[in-house]
Parts: structure tokens; sequence; C-alpha cells
């Protein structure tokens, strides 16, 4: 069972496990905000292994946008 899996990976954590699993299958995004050095990453890199998916990360700061991360198209009116 994948939760079995990740628990193996994150111990005592099963909530968080389970709405992140439920989140990622029902083809939404996840977004893990916490303190530092509490496993975000971790549980990335776990979740992207058991369902065999690519994963990423981002380093946040309070200034980043979201357009810093998925770029943005400029309409120019001469070129159409």
């Amino acid at each position: 069972m994948l939760l079995d899996s990740l628990e193996r990976v994150i111990a005592g954590q099963r909530s968080a496990l389970e709405l992140a699993l439920a989140t990622l299958l029902s083809g939404g995004h996840l977004l893990l905000e916490d303190r530092p050095g509490v496993g975000k990453t971790v549980l990335a890199k776990a979740l992207g292994r058991v369902l065999g998916i690519p994963t990423g990360r981002i380093q946040g700061t309070p200034d980043l946008l979201p357009t810093d991360v998925t770029g943005m198209h400029v309409f120019q009116r001469r070129r159409s």
C-alpha cells in the first residue's frame, strides 16, 4: 500500500501523508509549507518515488511571485 511505503520514510504523520496522497491522486497541486527541518523535501521525494513521478523543489522567498516560477507571456501589438 502506498501509505505504508510512505510511513517507512515519514513516521508519525499519517494524516499529512493521506492528505498529500489524496491531493496528488486527484490531480491537484501540493504546496508544502512548514518550519525548516521538518522533512518537506523528504516527503516530496518519497511521494515522487512511490508514485513514479518526477519531483521538483523551489526555495521560496517572501517576494517570490507565481510568474517567477511559471513565466509569463507578453502580448506585443506589432507582432500580434
